[in-house]
């Protein structure tokens, strides 16, 4: 079984609203409403892909409801915590400027909260994959992520990463089978600017060698690559098609990488659905079906 943690979950409110101007009343011409947050996507993404598994994290109040709701009604597990105070964000995202967002704080997480969730993760065996994905709430230990893999070492449990800066260096040492920065996030480790495919190669092998089994570097409209335990280095450019909408794309590519190699045991296989999922949802309004990354897949270059 696939799991996935998102530590603050999210009813996502997508708007397009043209023309925004700020102090004036704006009117959206266009929004919706999702459960968000990068391990929700991954696992929402995995159910379109025919591939079971259960999303983990932390709820409250009654977005958290309607979170659980909505999962519900795609027919997505979950094992979600309730938490007692606040309520979980709603995070507002606005199409019309990529990457303009408000995001909300979430509740608190207190050690009660902490140990509820490692009793669940203890329980996963060798047969598991454990997805960490996204940002932490302020309530929880900067090291949380490294904390979880420390006490699961052993288990032989199959762990997938996808953070920032020390919550992402932190883990290497435990081996992660897949981790994935972006080409910025990447650069922003070793203080460089990367804008080709052939220049993110050596700084993904200094995170093999930090500890990372895979290396799966997303990069937009440039493509993504890809470093393999197996010595392996694929690349691809970004498959031709209309941007829609660029939220969860990366997440997207996860969800895929991890379909591909569920199917195959094949890395090649892997990186391909992994650029094709990751397009597909990119080229969509929603989150992609398996019959869209299936169309972008057959397309791909080499």
């Amino acid at each position: 079984m696939i799991y996935t943690v998102t530590f603050n979950p999210s009813l996502d409110y997508i708007v397009s609203v043209p023309g925004f101007e700020l102090g004036k009343t704006n009117r959206t011409v266009y929004e919706q409403m999702l459960a968000g947050g990068k391990g929700i996507n991954v696992t929402t993404v995995l159910g379109n892909l025919g591939i079971e598994s259960t999303a983990l994290g932390y709820v409250a109040g009654f977005t958290g409801d309607e979170l659980i709701r909505r999962m519900g009604e795609m027919g997505l597990k979950n094992d979600f915590i309730r938490i007692g105070n606040g309520f979980s964000r709603i995070n507002v995202k606005i199409r019309d400027f990529d990457g303009t967002e408000i995001n909300g704080m979430g509740p608190v997480i207190d050690q009660n909260g902490l140990d509820a969730l490692m009793e669940k993760l203890m329980k996963l065996t060798d047969q598991d994959t454990l997805v960490l994905a996204g940002s932490i709430p302020e309530s929880m230990p900067g090291t949380i992520y490294s904390d979880i893999l420390e006490k699961l070492e052993g288990k032989g449990i199959r762990f997938v990463v996808d953070a920032t800066k020390d919550l992402l260096l932190n883990v290497l040492r435990f081996h992660p089978f897949l981790i994935k920065p972006n080409h910025h996030e990447l650069g922003e480790i070793f203080g460089v600017e990367l804008n080709t495919r052939e220049s993110v190669v050596p700084y993904a092998a200094k995170l093999q060698e930090m500890g990372a089994r895979n290396v799966l570097v997303s990069m937009s409209g440039m493509g993504a690559v890809l470093l393999d335990e197996e010595g392996g280095v694929h690349a691809l450019p970004a498959p031709k098609g209309k941007l829609v909408n660029a939220v969860g794309a990366g997440d997207s590519m996860v969800a895929g990488f991890l379909t591909g190699w569920e199917e195959q045991h094949s890395y090649e296989h892997a990186f391909r659905m992994g650029v094709a999922t990751g397009s597909a949802s990119a080229f969509s309004d929603y989150l992609a079906t398996r019959q869209e990354v299936m169309d972008v897949y057959a397309r791909l270059d080499g």
